[in-house]
């Protein structure tokens, strides 16, 4: 598995400023590892700290042979294809990455270790990061008799900044000295950490107990974030209510795209009124008062497709609407929405 010690390369052909990139800009930001090399035809010669959010100096180069030259040890799989499926066009890249020695990470649902460990030398590995590595228990609802204070990103739709702002938050409380605790319940969030639950690959049965599971192990934490994962707007996800269940959340930070009207992917249906989806998780998180009155305290606002005036005006305008806090994590820190922790 990954070492400290390890050089890593990025895949991210085509798709380094697009959504389907964020496996490989979520490593970017927060990897701890040494990044040699991004491989992207498309920004060829160009460097990753040129791009706005990105602060970590890191060559792109065209082909994975000029990866190598860089001194890459580990290829991880940076974009995040819809479905999970990995396109037929990347196994001639992972064919000649194993042959060069190189170890893979795999953050997709389809797996790679059962097709190449014939392949593989003994200083090699491949990590398929989505393969649960336990069963839990059939979840009980024992995680809304803790006293501490569960940190639960929801989303408008996906791919919004849930686990950039549960890491943000994280670091946040490291730093100001609280006994905090990040749950990773995706593969980027896995990668980074090196440990957690690929929730959206466990059966339904099991997902609100693996999230139970990591809680109870985490419970000595007087605050936990828990990585979100999709949205109760969106109809592809089913992974929010077991999120919500699962922790038994006593906070929520709901994630939106500051460009978004409508959901990604499906642009006919539209994001409701957002007082209208604060509403609605907080509903469901206490239904009905059997759980905790768990509230939205703040809303973290992905602007990165707005200037620095349109950004400020949008961030202005929400806090208007729904007098909560307000910030873009990655541009303004997450202070804001730490400090309505309480």
């Amino acid at each position: 598995m990954l070492k400290e010690n390890h050089k890593v390369a990025i895949y991210l052909e085509g798709h380094f400023s697009t959504d389907y990139g964020k496996m490989g800009i979520g490593v970017l930001r927060y990897l701890s590892n040494q990044i040699v090399a991004v491989i992207d035809s498309k920004n060829n010669g160009k460097n990753t700290n040129e791009f706005n959010s990105i602060e970590r100096s890191v060559p792109i180069v065209s082909t994975l042979d000029a990866a190598v030259l860089n001194g890459a040890e580990v290829l991880i799989l940076g974009i995040a294809p819809s479905g999970g499926k990995i396109p037929e066009a990347w196994f001639k890249v992972i064919e000649s990455a194993i042959s060069k020695n190189l170890s893979i990470i795999n953050g997709l649902h389809d797996t790679l270790l059962s097709k190449y460990k014939n392949s593989l030398r003994n200083n090699q590995w491949i990590w398929d990061v989505r393969v649960p590595q336990f069963v839990p228990k059939i979840a009980s609802g024992k995680a809304a008799k803790l006293k501490n204070k569960r940190i639960l990103c929801v989303g408008t739709d996906m791919a919004v900044g849930k686990m950039t702002t549960s890491l943000e938050m994280h670091k946040w409380a490291i730093e100001k000295k609280i006994n905090s605790s990040f749950i990773a319940t995706g593969q980027i969030g896995i990668t980074i950490t090196g440990e957690g639950i690929p929730l959206d690959a466990y059966k339904v049965d099991h997902a609100c107990g693996a999230v139970e599971h990591m809680i109870l192990t985490n419970q000595n934490s007087d605050w936990i974030f828990i990585e979100g994962q999709g949205s109760l707007l969106n109809p592809g996800s089913t992974a929010s209510l077991p999120l919500i269940r699962g922790s038994c959340t006593t906070h929520m930070i709901l994630c939106h795209r500051a460009d978004f009207i409508t959901l990604r992917d499906y642009k006919h249906i539209k994001i409701p009124d957002i007082n209208n989806v604060i509403k609605l998780y907080e509903d469901l998180a206490s239904a009905c008062g059997s759980y905790p009155n768990a509230k939205v305290v703040g809303i973290s606002l992905n602007t990165y497709k707005l200037d620095s005036f349109e950004a400020k005006k949008a961030i202005e305008s929400l806090e208007f609407i729904t007098n909560l806090p307000v910030t873009d994590v990655v541009r303004y820190g997450p202070e804001k929405l730490t400090l309505a922790i309480n």
